[in-house]
């Protein structure tokens, strides 16, 4: 049964999506404002998130945005329900990570409609990314479950590739999705490497440009670093080593203006977990995204290592 959070903060409209959800086989949990939103989530990861724009604490937006950002919830569907139909608000919703909007007031058969369509998209995904090929979604929470009931300290590394939007806008799709392929690629080589293999390392896909590797305590911050010069020599064999020897490229930002952009670069978090300190996929999630943020501000490329 589909388990479905749903936050509004009128609680005549919560107790109606809930009655005709509950009405077609779903499993739905109502809470008042985003807050309760993501402790709910963190709580019981949804199959889909439904969220009103307009909220107390936290509004639709922030809390979808809260939600896309943590590398271990942003797999998570958010369905979008609001009373402002323009344009200009839609595209907010869809900036800030949402998967679909629905306008209020809405037919409860179209809600129905949105809501199995995007769960046949959450039952259609299987344990591996199709295009690294490396597990992700649920399959890394389990690890990372595995990993605390054993009891031992072991290290995540959260690895993102920093600047890669302006990469893939002027490289192309084809050359982007391939950069991501080859460092699904690099990753498992560098753990084989430095003695993955022997030490049971698990690689893992996040989604788009995120990726994770969990591995022993001493080896979190030297397996980084040699998943780093991996990509470098990935990115040279897909862009050329005269690319990488300069550090940037050209390329048209958003407005349509030509500039030069830094190449990109492997960034990572790696976060040494201590079980008996343990609270949620969710909670580590979020520390692994203030890691990368505080890392990015030393510049792309950085490694950060951060007990938890």
């Amino acid at each position: 049964m589909p388990h479905i959070i749903y936050a509004d903060d009128h609680e005549d409209m919560r107790r109606m999506v809930r009655d005709v959800l509950e009405a077609f086989g779903h499993e739905v949990r109502i809470v008042a404002d985003g807050a309760a939103a993501l402790a709910a989530v963190a709580e019981r990861e949804p199959d889909l998130l439904i969220l009103d724009r307009q909220m107390p604490i936290l509004n639709g937006i922030e809390t979808c945005r809260a939600v896309k950002e943590n590398p271990f919830t942003g797999h998570i569907p958010v369905l979008m329900l609001t009373a402002l139909g323009a344009v200009e608000r839609k595209l907010e919703g869809y900036e800030a990570g949402a998967d679909d909007y629905l306008v209020k007031p809405f037919d409860t058969r179209e809600l129905r409609a949105r809501v199995d369509a995007m769960l046949r998209l959450v039952k259609r995904e299987t344990d591996r990314n199709p295009t690294s090929g490396l597990p992700g979604g649920r399959a890394v929470e389990d690890e990372l479950r595995r990993r605390v009931a054993e009891g031992k300290t072991f290290a995540v590394c959260y690895i993102d590739l920093d600047n890669f939007k302006p990469f893939a806008d002027t490289f192309g799709f084809a050359t982007a999705d391939r950069v991501i392929r080859e460092t699904g690629r690099a990753l498992r080589e560098a753990a084989a490497e430095t003695g993955g293999g022997e030490a049971g390392d698990f690689v893992g896909h996040i989604g788009g440009d995120d990726f994770i590797v969990v591995t022993r305590e001493e080896r979190g911050e030297s397996l980084a670093e040699a998943s780093a010069a991996r990509f470098r020599e990935t990115i040279g064999e897909i862009i050329g080593a005269d690319v990488v020897a300069s550090g940037e490229f050209s390329g048209v930002d958003r407005e349509g203006v030509a500039r030069r952009f830094p190449l990109a670069k492997m960034t990572s978090a790696v976060l040494i977990v201590e079980p008996a300190r343990w609270q949620s996929a969710s909670k580590l999630g979020e520390i692994a995204a203030a890691t990368k943020r505080a890392a990015r501000v030393q510049g792309a490329g950085t490694i950060a290592v951060q007990r938890v």
